[in-house]
């Protein structure tokens, strides 16, 4: 990618049956495009929405681009999805970006959506959240959510269990030990980017509230363009024959 100091931006959502999705993604996509003006955005889906990723990656022409999966760990879509997608385009002048989680921007656009739906400046020695995650058979991806749980509960200063829409242990399961630790006012922290089956299920067992998805927050625009300026950054410093897919 040296040839070109501006490769198209590509956020890559999984994709959902929920319109209030992909919705979301474009949102999210007009706010980046904002903070950056002049700069190539599109998007590309995993499945279930328009435009699928190998749409676009078709429509870019073999234009040089980098892939931002708008997904919080990783998993078998960041490590084999993505990927596969795009050597079946023979697209060699992509590279794509990891997960954006972990990561502190995500830990700030968590405790804000708490903020907004309710969590209290002072919590008490009654309050925890449950961090509440798609799931992943991965390790790696389950090892991210951890991670994110415990950057929340150091900013929070309040314990922060980590749980799953399809994986275990469940909102309820967590909600039970933190309970059982007396922490009776529980609310469930919504780690998706966009609304969709996963959260609807996991704020409807929340026990108080449940914050919304972060969604087109300003620090998910920034992280967005973090990855890309990275990714973009070790294309430009990589010896030509590596200009292919590569994650960073």
């Amino acid at each position: 990618m040296s040839d070109t100091p501006h490769p198209a931006l590509v956020l890559v959502p999984h994709g959902s049956r929920d319109p209030r999705a992909p919705e979301t993604a474009r949102a999210l996509a007009r706010l980046v495009r904002s903070r950056r003006p002049g700069l190539d955005v599109r998007l590309g889906h995993v499945e279930l929405n328009e435009p699928l990723l190998a749409d676009t990656l078709e429509d870019l022409g073999g234009a040089p681009a980098v892939l931002v999966p708008l997904l919080l760990s990783r998993g078998y879509h960041v490590k084999h999805d993505i990927p596969a997608t795009v050597a079946a385009a023979g697209a060699p002048r992509i590279r794509c970006a990891p997960a954006l989680g972990p990561h502190p921007l995500l830990v700030g656009a968590l405790h804000d959506r708490l903020t907004e739906a309710g969590w209290p400046a002072a919590p008490s020695d009654r309050h925890a959240v449950v961090l509440a995650a798609s799931g992943s058979r991965d390790p790696d991806g389950a090892a991210d959510v951890r991670r994110t749980a415990a950057a929340l509960a150091a900013r929070l200063g309040v314990p922060v269990a980590p749980a799953h829409a399809s994986a275990a242990p469940g909102v309820a399961e967590a909600v039970r030990a933190l309970a059982a630790r007396g922490r009776t006012r529980v609310a469930v922290a919504s780690y998706f980017t966009a609304p969709g089956r996963f959260h609807t299920e996991t704020a409807g067992a929340a026990p108080w509230i449940a914050s919304a998805p972060l969604g087109a927050h300003p620090d998910v625009a920034r992280l967005v363009l973090h990855r890309y300026d990275a990714a973009a950054e070790a294309g430009r410093t990589a010896p030509a024959a590596h200009h292919a897919l590569v994650p960073v």
